[in-house]
């Protein structure tokens, strides 16, 4: 199958680049919507790529790249009484909830904000800025990762 792309929100103040950085290999856990759980499920591959966005944060931004280093398995968080993400109707048989693993790539050359990606018209079709979009995790296009990655290596002011 063909790569694909991906956008997945962290508020860095409880999971930042630099820390998925500082572990290179760490788990993705804690969704808790049904629709991003199943593009984990149903769509990531291993060697997927992951654009590692920066929310909740002045300004948002995507901060690095990551890759899909194991696909979805259950979310040991929802089972735990005293995890943030415990969900006491999840059944370890039959695991409503998921993660996946993914590896730290490099962080990018400087952050691409929310604000310079919707004023490139290049992006005006990105689900980031899709009205009322609100998902954690959401495909990007190649070409839209390709802007990205190209927006990062200029100077916002040209």
């Amino acid at each position: 199958m063909a790569k694909k792309y991906w956008l997945m929100k962290s508020e860095p103040d409880v999971w930042s680049y630099d820390d998925h950085a500082a572990e290179g290999v760490a788990e993705w856990d804690g969704i808790r919507n049904y629709q991003a759980r199943n593009f984990m499920r149903d769509d990531f591959e291993i060697g997927d790529t992951v654009l590692f966005y920066h929310s909740n944060h002045k300004p948002p931004h995507v901060a690095g790249i990551c890759e899909v280093v194991r696909e979805a398995y259950p979310d040991s968080t929802a089972f735990d009484p005293d995890a943030k993400y415990y969900d006491p109707k999840s059944d370890p048989e039959n695991p409503r909830w998921l993660m996946v693993d993914l590896k730290a790539v490099r962080k990018l050359e400087r952050p691409v904000s929310l604000a310079e990606i919707k004023a490139n018209p290049a992006l005006a079709d990105m689900r980031l800025v899709a009205r009322g979009n609100r998902l954690s995790i959401m495909p990007v296009e190649k070409a839209e990762y390709e802007e990205i990655l190209r927006m990062a290596k200029s100077d916002p002011e040209d």
